[in-house]
């Protein structure tokens, strides 16, 4: 069986509270693009979970996510055959993509098609809390606001089609110290996510792009300044709007013109500032499944 994993980016981030077992509460407006991971996986007589991964760096034990999804399952259905994960890495680590989490959620998907477990997406976004704040929402992927410390979705109709622009510097963010660094304010701006829903609702691209925003920004452009200097490049080219993604670092932008957004592109790479640029579109769902071998 092979599925494809694609990224998402952050229309909106808000931190609204925190729990007293350290989670964070949040709003989030998130999208799906269409840069992908590629996962293979197969059935297998031995028992247990064999994982390999092209992308150095990236784990390819219990540590990945990817291999957690498929432990979860299998353990909690009792599978005694195996399954081996080819992970073909295309979304950047570390990124505010949420790369690792699409691919659970791919596997959670996989794995429950390959062994006939008969999981809704609902009961399947039940399990995947227990793996990321994330991946609940890779599960359903296009349009949707993220509450909670991310288990309750809530889908949106498609945003207005338009071309979105990906830069990723060198830098890689750890995401706990983010969340830890926010911690230490003891206030910020909150964006309108609201304001931003009733933008999707009508299909107003303006609106969507007025009322992006980050509240991570404030504690990781410090940090990393190459983050705002890509917004800069991409504002200079003619982005409607341009924020960074998740905890970051990758920033996106998004634009009306396929002209102007490669030609941003085109700055991104010359400029040295972004490791990884990458030129796509929103599409409506995270995992798709290619095919399927008997």
């Amino acid at each position: 069986m092979e599925l494809k994993a694609r990224a998402k980016i952050n229309l909106s981030l808000d931190v609204v509270g925190r729990r007293p077992d350290g989670y964070h509460l949040v709003r989030m407006v998130m999208q799906t693009v269409d840069v992908c991971d590629t996962l293979v996986l197969q059935k297998k007589d031995s028992a247990g979970i064999s994982l390999a991964c092209d992308a150095p760096g990236v784990p390819a034990d219990s540590r990945n996510l990817a291999w957690k999804a498929a432990e979860l399952l299998m353990q909690e259905f009792g599978v005694r055959d195996g399954v081996s994960i080819l992970l073909k890495k295309r979304i950047p680590s570390a990124a505010g993509l949420a790369g690792g989490s699409a691919d659970a959620a791919c596997v959670l998907k996989g794995v429950n098609e390959l062994f006939g477990f008969g999981l809704t997406e609902e009961e399947l976004c039940k399990r995947a809390v227990r793996l990321g704040a994330d991946v609940p929402y890779c599960i359903i992927g296009g349009t949707a606001l993220s509450e909670g410390i991310g288990e309750v979705l809530t889908k949106l109709p498609p945003i207005p089609d338009c071309w979105i622009v990906l830069a990723k510097p060198e830098d890689s963010v750890p995401t706990g110290q983010v969340y830890h660094d926010l911690d230490l304010l003891e206030s910020y701006p909150h964006p309108d996510v609201d304001g931003q829903i009733r933008a999707i609702r009508e299909g107003d691209l303006d609106g969507i792009v007025r009322t992006m925003g980050n509240v991570l920004e404030l504690v990781t452009i410090p940090h990393h300044p190459a983050v705002a200097a890509l917004i800069q490049i991409m504002e200079r080219n003619r982005a409607e709007g341009a924020r960074m993604s998740g905890s970051g670092p990758t920033v996106f932008g998004i634009f009306r013109r396929e002209q102007d957004a490669r030609m941003a592109c085109e700055e991104l790479e010359k400029s040295g500032m972004a490791k990884d640029v990458f030129l796509t579109r929103p599409c409506p769902g995270t995992v798709t499944m290619q095919e399927v071998y008997a």
